[in-house]
């Protein structure tokens, strides 16, 4: 029975940067991943994605994303970042390794998988959040007979030609979402407040510094100002040019669904065939729950270090796991800061 140093659960972005500050230290590691190649959750979003940050700023550490012809990568060029990532630092790694369970051992951890059982002295998890999209509960959800689907299963927009279409959702994918799908479509947008825009000059690069900024107490600051948000919208083409349409409106939230559509507070009724959800997604544990850690779908860490089990650690799964950490650009410093702590624990 091989008893591996290090076992990472998960082969994104997280899993990615973890196993990268693993290898400087020679860690006998392995990445279990559910997919048949790389990529991680970028693999099922929908094909006109772009990211809100330029090429250096989404990158991993270590090896910068090479330039395109375009400021901002699309969802294939990451994917091709990471495949190239991978090939470049070996990770040593099992793909279409789905992992069911995790159960505690007297030498660390034992890890069942579609595939067989793997042995570990420490475990990061590091399985993100996409495989867990949330939709909010709503009075008679059940009786529309229209289509729902959740953003995570959202491709594109050829199927809604000339169709009704409720976009419930006010962060980038659902702003991004709107701009693509009422181009063929009559569209609704509903965000829970009024949607934030950031200035066409801010970006990602600028969103996220200030952010830390912010996060460290600091008193400068940076181009985007002192009211900015991880959660303001990005101005990227696509949704400028939405704006230019007069797409950009939203209202606030319906109190209910009827069989062929949603009813507004003030009781009027609207028609829609489809409903696409733009509303997040909860993190992912359903492989720790036989460790009995978890509660209200989190896990109590210090910093990214289980308490409960002092030789688990999660990775990116949002800023309870470290400020930013479910980002490209933030996830770096978490993941560096989690494998100080493995060699810590390993090697004394």
């Amino acid at each position: 029975m091989k008893i591996y140093e290090t076992l990472i659960i998960g082969g994104g972005q997280a899993g990615f940067s973890v196993a990268y500050f693993l290898r400087r230290y020679k860690i006998d590691y392995l990445i279990l991943d559910d997919q048949d190649k790389a990529g991680g959750s970028w693999l099922q979003t929908w094909d006109s994605l772009k990211l809100f940050s330029p090429t250096q700023f989404s990158s991993l550490s270590g090896w910068a994303m090479p330039k395109g012809n375009k400021e901002y990568p699309s969802k294939m060029d990451f994917i091709r970042y990471m495949e190239q990532y991978q090939a470049r630092y070996k990770f040593n790694i099992e793909r279409q390794t789905k992992v069911l369970e995790v159960y505690k051992m007297d030498f660390g951890f034992k890890v069942k998988t579609k595939t067989g059982y793997y042995y570990c002295k420490t475990l990061v998890s590091a399985t993100g959040t996409a495989q867990n999209p949330f939709i909010p509960k709503y009075t008679n959800k059940e009786q529309f007979s229209g289509t729902m689907l959740h953003s995570s299963n959202y491709k594109n927009a050829d199927t809604f030609k000339n169709k009704s279409v409720l976009i419930v959702g006010g962060g980038n994918s659902g702003s991004q979402i709107l701009a693509e799908v009422s181009k063929v479509a009559n569209t609704q947008w509903v965000t829970m407040t009024e949607p934030s825009f950031l200035p066409d000059d801010i970006d990602g690069r600028y969103l996220f510094n200030d952010a830390t900024d912010k996060f460290y107490g600091k008193l400068g600051k940076t181009k985007a100002g002192s009211k900015t948000s991880l959660s303001d919208i990005v101005m990227v083409q696509s949704v400028k040019e939405a704006r230019n349409r007069g797409i950009l409106h939203a209202k606030r939230p319906f109190k209910a669904f009827y069989k062929h559509g949603v009813i507004w507070e003030d009781d009027t009724k609207t028609k829609f065939d489809v409903v696409i959800w733009c509303t997040g997604f909860k993190a992912n544990l359903k492989h720790l729950q036989k460790l009995d850690i978890i509660e209200n779908n989190k896990i109590e860490t210090s910093y990214t270090q289980c308490k409960k089990l002092p030789n688990l650690w999660l990775v990116g799964y949002g800023s309870w796991t470290g400020f930013a950490s479910a980002t490209i650009y933030g996830v770096g410093k978490t993941a560096r800061h989690t494998v100080n702590n493995i060699v810590s624990l390993l090697r004394t």
